[in-house]
């Protein structure tokens, strides 16, 4: 009755997943992607791009190597964007190419073009030429784009968003960086890193307002060592471009002159092109499709997933989210994602957590214990020269159960996992405090922060012995 069993729009992390966990319960499956956009946005302009950006930069800097080889220290002492852009190109091809098999292996089926609705079980594509194609389910899994004010004329070389500064064609000496969100955070820390005057203007009182206060005021500290200025409750009034750059005005009345200026003003969800209506869907005002706790739109057949239904739109959980969304599809059992899921953000130092953080403990009057561990105070610190990294520990002290891990410093995306795995089976700070881990590692921060978080609660029950007694 219908071309395929599941047609995906999309081949970003769920669209990739949804397609293959279909294909694998035995259903003729496909993937509608423009020409050369394999991969989605994860990656070619957005996860894969930036987060190979920030290991050049850390390479060719020698940011890491400067506590123990001196603040001179560089690999290399003029760096170019092609320099930068060497390896980002070559990980992009090689993560295509891996794609391609896995999609070739499962015998899904690729249709190059843009796919918009005709009716509801219809896909018109887009190529060379239009075709249609019907599915019994659909999946939308397009992704977003970066947020374009209207008020800001872009022109992509000296006002830009998120996708077009990986084709800067100079490293630039200033940069404005409107927005502290994740994004603007990530690459106003990859250029500080690489030497730009990185000025950050943001119109909340602070940035990373989900994260824990401690870990951001640390991260806050490092990247003003590197030169980077903010500029809290402030917001943009206009940005007027010049023969050399542009110039930033604030409304406060501030000006601040920079080589290029880029907005980080959040997403937009990739339904523009889509025709929803042909298919009885709307989104809301940015481009974001409302789904039910299945990933099922207000058209049964119809499902959503990854950053067009909005938080926490991370390539991690959109993998999931296609997976869970196709396994209903096709009637399978289907479990719900776990609620512990990680957060990671790869700013230069990174930052990741799992869990509640102080803030929201407090909040909610739910008692804990803070254990601490500082990477200096490990021999592994001292040899990879990070003096700075910390990892944080809360604890419940009525059944000593993890409430959050919080880490701060290199490796930390990597080190969430023990605390979130240790969280999710339900384990207390007693196992980390009696666990052996390989020495030297980052990975002892654990035992460390917890025997920290331990002699503080062995001293309040001390103390409120002495009382009661």
């Amino acid at each position: 009755m219908y071309d395929f069993d599941l047609l995906v729009l999309g081949s970003g992390p769920g669209g990739q997943k949804a397609a293959i966990a279909a294909a694998k319960l035995g259903k003729r499956a496909a993937i509608v992607e423009k020409h050369q956009m394999l991969g989605g946005v994860c990656i070619n302009t957005g996860t894969i791009p930036s987060k190979t950006l920030r290991e050049a930069v850390l390479y060719l800097t020698g940011l890491n190597q400067r506590e123990l080889y001196g603040q001179s220290y560089r690999v290399k002492d003029e760096i170019t964007v092609a320099d930068l852009g060497i390896r980002t190109q070559h990980v992009i091809g090689r993560e295509i190419q891996v794609i391609r098999s896995q999609l070739a292996r499962n015998r899904v089926t690729m249709l190059e073009g843009t796919g918009r609705f005709l009716d509801p079980h219809t896909i018109g594509v887009t190529g060379d030429q239009e075709h249609k194609v019907t599915a019994d389910k659909i999946v939308i899994a397009t992704g977003t784009t970066p947020a374009r004010p209207s008020t800001v004329e872009f022109d992509d070389r000296t006002v830009m968003d998120s996708d077009a500064i990986l084709h800067l064609d100079r490293v630039p000496d200033t940069m404005v960086v409107v927005g502290a969100g994740v994004i603007g955070i990530e690459y106003a820390s990859m250029f500080a890193a690489l030497g730009t005057k990185v000025t950050v203007v943001e119109r909340r009182e602070r940035m990373l307002e989900f994260c824990d206060l401690e870990i951001v005021e640390a991260l806050k500290y490092h990247l003003r060592d590197l030169a980077v200025t903010f500029r809290f409750g402030e917001s943009v009034q206009a940005v007027e471009r010049r023969p050399r750059g542009a110039l930033t005005v604030l409304e406060s009345g501030k000006k601040i002159p920079a080589d290029c200026v880029m907005y980080s003003a959040g997403r937009q969800g990739r339904t523009a092109e889509l025709r929803l209506e042909a298919a009885g869907l709307v989104a809301d005002d940015r481009g974001r499709i409302a789904v039910d706790r299945d990933y099922v739109t207000s058209v049964p057949h119809i499902y959503a997933v990854g950053d067009v239904i909005g938080f926490p739109a991370l390539a991690a959980t959109s993998m999931e989210q296609g997976r869970l969304a196709a396994q209903h599809a096709c009637g399978e059992p289907v479990a719900d994602m776990h609620e512990l899921q990680p957060i990671g953000i790869y700013t230069i130092p990174e930052i990741s957590f799992v869990g509640r953080s102080e803030d929201e403990l407090t909040r909610e009057r739910i008692p804990f214990e803070v254990g601490i561990s500082r990477y200096r105070e490990l021999a592994r610190g001292q040899i990879i020269g990070d003096s700075y990294g910390m990892l944080k520990l809360l604890v419940s002290p009525d059944d000593r159960k993890l409430l959050g891990v919080h880490v701060f410093g290199t490796g930390a995306t990597e080190l969430v996992h023990i605390g979130q795995t240790v969280m999710g089976l339900g384990g207390t700070v007693d196992y980390l405090v009696n666990a052996v881990f390989n020495y030297p590692t980052l990975a002892e921060s654990y035992k460390v922060a917890a025997l920290d978080a331990m002699n503080k609660m062995r001293a309040i029950a001390r103390l409120s012995a002495e009382i009661e007694g």
